[in-house]
């Protein structure tokens, strides 16, 4: 029975996950706010030895001009040696690394994490058959899934 209840809460996420894709993009609900999503992601990012470069809070560069936004942050970050891998496969594919996760929050107050499919990416660049491309797949799942954890 507890097998089955992880398989049906695995498809619920992959399911919610897939019915938000757009144009490559993997989306996902978060039950945390956008700092705490955020912060999370960042931890995790680190501890998993990748190298973060930014953290951008969008919303706050929009009050600094005036304007409202809804919390939107993202979080650039990379592994050299994977993103040079990928850039092997692709030299083109170098313009949409180092990687990013986007979380925001939506007119109803849900909160998401988004990020480019990396498989989505390598058939942008021609490159489906990449072989580190499933290796940088797993580790963006993973990190939001970890992220994502109640």
């Amino acid at each position: 029975m507890k097998r089955l209840s992880f398989m049906f809460a695995a498809f619920l996420v992959t399911f919610s996950s897939l019915a938000l894709a757009t144009d490559g993009l993997v989306v996902t609900k978060s039950a945390h706010s956008v700092a705490v999503t955020m912060d999370r992601v960042e931890t995790l990012a680190k501890q998993r030895n990748f190298a973060v470069i930014a953290r951008i809070n969008f919303a706050a560069g929009a009050a600094r001009i005036g304007k409202a936004l809804r919390p939107t942050e993202l979080l650039i970050f990379g592994n050299p040696q994977a993103g040079a891998a990928f850039m092997q496969c692709a030299q083109t594919a170098a313009i949409d690394l180092p990687l990013k996760v986007l979380i925001w929050e939506d007119e109803s107050a849900q909160v998401w994490l988004g990020y480019n499919d990396p498989e989505y990416l390598a058939r942008r660049h021609g490159v489906a058959q990449c072989s580190v491309v499933n290796n940088i797949h797993k580790e963006l799942a993973d990190l939001a899934e970890a992220a994502l954890v109640p």
